[in-house]
C-alpha cells in the first residue's frame, strides 16, 4: 500500500502529476485545485496518496492534506460514487465545508457538484453519518449521535465535523482549548479546529 509519495515534481498536466522518487516516476490523480496547490515543475513536493486497486485498474491518486484524503476514501465508500466522482468533489468543496454539509444535512450544499444530484447527495449524507455513528459506538464512545445544526450546539456540531474527517474526540478538544470559542461561528470553529490539527 502506497500512502505517500515524496520527490521531484516532473510534469503537470490536467487531472495528474509525475512525481519522481530515486529515478522512478509515480503518476498520481489529482484534482486540479491539488495541482495547482502543489508547486512548479522541479520542486520537491510531497503528497498523501490511495493506492486504488481493482481488477482492470490500478492507480494513485493524491491530495495535499489528510483531510483532503480522508473526505476522497470517506466518499468512494459510499455506494455509487466512484474515485473519479470523489475528485471532482474535492475540486469543487473543501473538506471544511464538506464536513458541515453531512452534519447539517445540506443537500443543497453537495449538489453544486457536477454530477451530484438530489438522490445522490441524500446517499452521501445517509451512509456518511450512519457509518460516523457505528464508529461511536464501535468505540464505546459517550459522543451524542448526530443531531440536526442548531446554534445552539456549535461546539458539538464543530466535534462532529471533525470527526466526519477522521480526527478523534480527545485532540478535536485539545485544539479547542487554544481557540476563543465564544465569539466563533461553526464553521471558524471547523476551519480553526483544523489548522490546528493538521499542524
Amino acid at each position: 500500500m502506497i500512502t505517500l509519495v515524496k520527490g521531484k515534481l516532473e510534469i503537470k498536466m490536467t487531472g495528474f502529476v509525475v512525481i519522481d522518487v530515486g529515478g522512478l516516476g509515480y503518476k498520481v490523480f489529482m484534482s486540479d485545485n491539488s495541482i495547482e496547490k502543489l508547486g512548479n515543475i522541479g520542486d520537491n513536493v510531497k503528497v498523501y496518496t490511495h493506492h486504488h486497486v481493482r481488477e482492470d485498474d490500478i492507480s494513485l491518486y493524491g491530495f495535499c492534506t489528510m483531510e483532503e484524503l480522508r473526505m476522497f476514501e470517506l466518499l468512494i465508500g459510499v455506494s455509487g460514487v466512484g474515485a473519479k466522482t470523489a475528485l471532482t468533489m474535492l475540486a469543487v468543496i473543501d473538506p471544511s465545508n464538506f464536513a458541515l454539509a453531512i452534519i447539517s444535512e445540506d443537500v443543497a450544499t453537495l449538489t453544486k457538484i457536477p454530477g451530484i444530484g438530489a438522490k445522490s447527495a441524500q446517499r452521501i449524507i445517509l451512509e456518511l453519518k450512519d457509518k460516523l455513528k457505528k464508529e461511536n459506538i464501535d468505540k464505546n464512545s459517550t459522543i451524542q449521535m448526530i443531531q440536526p445544526i442548531s446554534g445552539e450546539n456549535k461546539m458539538q456540531e464543530a466535534i462532529e465535523a471533525l470527526q466526519v474527517l477522521g480526527y478523534n474526540r480527545k485532540e478535536i478538544e485539545k485544539a479547542f482549548s487554544k481557540l476563543e470559542k465564544a465569539s466563533l461561528t461553526t464553521e471558524e470553529l471547523i476551519r480553526k479546529g483544523l489548522n490546528i490539527l493538521s499542524n
